[in-house]
Parts: C-alpha cells; structure tokens; sequence
C-alpha cells in the first residue's frame, strides 16, 4: 500500500533533498542558489506572498513547489508566478506536483491573486504537459530576449 501524499509547508531541513531533486533534473548542482531562496522564502517579514510547499509521502520528500506574487511592466497586473517545481523521480506520475500545484493555487487565490503563471521552456515537453494538463495556457503576454552580444555585433 503506498502511503499518503502530505502537502506541507518549505522547513528549512528540507533543503538537501529539494537541492537533489533539483540536480536529478537539472544535471547541476546549485547549493548556493537553492541557500538563497530558503533564507528568501524563510525569513519573517511583511514582503509579497511567498508560497514554498513540500509534498511527503511516508517519511520521504517527493517533490516541491515555489511561488510568490509578482507584478511587472508593461501593464502586468499583480499575479501568482510558480517558478520552481520538482519531483523525486521515484514519485513521478503518481500527481505529486499536481497536488502541490492545487495548494498553491489555492493560496493564491486565498491572497487575493487573479491568476498564476509561469514560463517554461519551449521544448521541455514533460513540463509544458504537465502545466496545459493543470489548466495553464498560453497568457496576454509574449516573452522576449536578446542576446547581449547581438547588440554590439549590430553596432559595427
């Protein structure tokens, strides 16, 4: 019998385990990163609403989840903004990032927030799936970027 998922709240503890899911997906380790958003997501304070969730199944951590309100240019109206997600490859399939999304989303909305967003890679497939199968489609704005170098390359 598999044991019950449990969607908790980021502990401080929980750091090495969400640094190795991370270095599952990503292929690189980033200690440092993941010890400045636990101090971010961590402290007391009066900032915007930070959502950092766990999920446990037994006494192993399968996954996580990081939002926080976020506003910018262009007309942008506050929202939720997802921008990190991970799952134990052991876990994966089996809903845990779609239970800590449903969380989230829920304390977003609890906050007052009209919706969520994220941004994901064009050709990270599992993950676009994942997101559309959530619900997400695409939103009012177009991301965009330039490669520096291009700008000085242009200037000759």
């Amino acid at each position: 019998m598999t044991p019950q998922l449990a969607v908790r709240n980021l502990q401080r503890a929980d750091l090495p385990a969400i640094a190795r899911i991370d270095k599952l997906h990503t292929g690189s380790a980033k200690r440092a990163y993941w010890e400045a958003v636990f101090a971010r997501f961590l402290e007391p304070g009066n900032g915007p609403l930070r959502i950092g969730l766990c999920a446990e199944r037994g006494a192993r951590l399968a996954g996580y989840l990081l939002g926080e309100v976020r506003a910018f240019e262009f007309g942008s109206e506050e929202c939720g903004w997802i921008f990190a997600v991970g799952v134990d490859p052991r876990a994966a399939r089996t809903g845990v990032a779609s239970h800590l999304l449903a969380e989230a989303c829920a304390r977003f909305r609890d906050g007052g927030m009209p919706c969520v967003r994220t941004m994901v890679r064009r050709n990270d497939v599992p993950v676009l799936s994942f997101f559309r199968g959530n619900g997400f489609r695409g939103g009012s704005f177009v991301q965009l970027e330039l490669d520096v170098r291009e700008v000085e390359r242009r200037r000759m």
